[in-house]
């Protein structure tokens, strides 16, 4: 007897990619991490609710040591949401699963003190299916209200204009420049996609932290005849430059 299906509903299953980070451990670990501890230290919730890829390629350590480190990771609350460049062999249930074939992107440096190893970081994405990606030339969103403490803005097409203040403990990721028409107090990476020409303006810099095609500057490392000013922020090589408006 042939038994007739009649339940038409159905698991949908949709292909999307996210915007992520991808932290590149160095060795030896425990100095990498100390680092990590500062940059968190520096920036309180750099991390909190933001998906992580760890990026082991270039690192030489075996399972016991990886199983380690995620668990290092994890007491920081740095969630793994997957691993890229291990061996099969390394993976193992109940481990962050394999990851390859992200889109290449620019790498986001964390200026240390000198003579101590930075933090490197890169923005990635999850893999997607190999469709052909139609993008305009360009592309931009504006935000008609302040963006609040807590929230994230993330536009990796293009540029970002907030009619409004940008918190303290909120961020804005721009592929392209940002434009805020009000105060900057929280966290702004402009050109985060590789676009060194993207610049970042805002009508009062109070800034956590600002960066420009992965080149980072801290609140404390800013000049302080900028703060409260109207500023124009760009990079000229591996440095971040500034002058104020008016």
């Amino acid at each position: 007897m042939t038994k007739v299906l009649t339940d038409s509903r159905s698991i949908r299953i949709k292909g999307r990619s996210f915007l992520a980070l991808v932290l590149s451990p160095d060795l030896p670990l425990d100095n990498w991490l100390e680092q990590l501890d500062d940059l968190a230290a520096r920036s309180a919730g750099f991390f909190l609710g933001r998906p992580v890829v760890l990026d082991v390629a270039d690192l030489g350590i075996d399972k016991a040591q990886l199983k380690e480190l995620i668990a290092q990771l994890a007491n920081r609350n740095v969630r793994i949401m997957g691993i890229e460049g291990a061996r099969p062999s390394m993976i193992e249930p109940g481990m962050p699963p394999a990851m390859k074939g992200g889109r290449p992107a620019a790498d986001f440096e964390v200026e240390e003190k000198q003579a101590e190893p930075a933090v490197a970081l890169r923005n990635s994405a999850p893999v997607k299916p190999p469709v052909p990606e139609v993008r305009s030339v360009t592309q931009s969103i504006v935000i008609s209200e302040p963006v609040r403490s807590g929230q994230s803005v993330m536009f990796p097409e293009g540029d970002v204009t907030v009619i409004g203040s940008v918190a303290s403990g909120s961020e804005v990721i721009a592929g392209g420049s940002v434009h805020i028409y009000g105060a900057l107090r929280g966290r702004v990476m402009a050109g985060s996609v590789g676009n060194a020409s993207a610049r970042i303006f805002c009508r009062k810099l109070e800034a956590e932290l600002v960066a420009i095609d992965g080149i980072y500057k801290m609140a404390e490392d800013m000049d302080p005849q900028l703060i409260g000013k109207a500023v124009q922020l760009w990079l000229e090589g591996d440095v971040i430059m500034a002058e104020t408006l008016f």
